[in-house]
């Protein structure tokens, strides 16, 4: 049964969750944003879609209650119901002066012009950022994105897992080798809850985490069982995900795909499997 999220939760002493108001089949309910802090100056820890004026009054609405501003915002990756609502913020609550925006810069961040591009600030691997009551470190987490930040709430020690993990479900990814890297540090780190995304909070996340690693290995070994060693038998993505999606939603397939093309991508850079160009495209076969 899925736990319905509530437009605002109060989480803990220092962590405020406003719902992105923005459902969908990806977005699950919404993206989850994080008001963290203590004082009259908080940070804003992603920031929904734009011109979302549901989530404006709603996080507007937060603010004056705890009668605060936002100091700082910052983005764990650059996904459009993450990054999408900040001018809007911005002008909402009128601290573009007031309020520094921060993200994992890649080149194509940096390369904008100026005039086509929010102003951001770079975020790096270990930098720590404060509110009263509050510490936020941030940690370069990549496979979902290739700049995703993820932050860990020192006080708490909570994680704000981005879309690394999910509440609900498995997140899609960009990079498998790289999520799985990603997956192996956050046990490392040990959280005591994680913050999510999307989805309700993670109140076992060291069995959500493992789930999420096992989960993919799981799906590597479905992903061989379907490839054989045979050339002439060669097979596509497509018959590889009608083969083991099968009870999935034809408007998911599209994400399904993406996911067994990144883990043939993964077991290729591991000499475990092989491509043929044909004219039909890509057909795979094990090595």
């Amino acid at each position: 049964m899925v736990s319905v999220i509530p437009v605002i939760s109060r989480l803990s002493d220092r962590v405020i969750r406003v719902l992105g108001c923005n459902p969908g089949p990806m977005t699950l309910q919404g993206t989850n944003t994080y008001v963290i802090g203590k004082g009259s100056h908080r940070i804003l820890l992603d920031s929904g879609e734009a011109e979302n004026q549901e989530y404006l009054d709603s996080l507007k609405l937060v603010l004056e209650k705890e009668k605060a501003s936002l100091s700082h915002i910052i983005l764990t990756h650059h996904h459009i119901d993450h990054v999408g609502g900040v001018p809007s913020i911005l002008e909402t609550l009128k601290i573009k002066d007031k309020c520094s925006v921060f993200k994992y810069l890649r080149d194509e961040d940096v390369a904008m012009e100026p005039s086509n591009a929010l102003e951001m600030k770079p975020i790096k691997d270990g930098d720590e950022f404060h509110a009263e009551g509050a510490t936020l470190k941030m940690y370069f987490t990549p496979g979902h994105s290739d700049d995703h930040m993820s932050a860990l709430l020192l006080e708490e020690r909570a994680l704000f897992s981005g879309d690394c993990i999910l509440g609900e479900g498995t997140a899609v990814f960009e990079n498998l080798r790289q999520l799985m890297q990603s997956l192996a540090f956050f046990l490392e780190l040990d959280p005591n809850v994680i913050y999510p995304g999307h989805g309700p909070v993670v109140e076992n996340p060291v069995e959500k985490i493992t789930q999420y690693i096992q989960h993919r290995l799981q799906r590597e070994q479905q992903i061989l069982q379907q490839i054989p060693m045979d050339v002439e038998r060669a097979v596509s993505i497509h018959e590889i995900v009608r083969k083991i999606y099968v009870n999935v939603p034809e408007k998911l397939m599209k994400a399904a795909a993406i996911n067994v093309f990144h883990h043939l991508t993964k077991l290729e850079e591991e000499d475990i499997v092989r491509s043929i160009e044909t004219t039909e495209g890509k057909l795979f076969v094990r090595v």
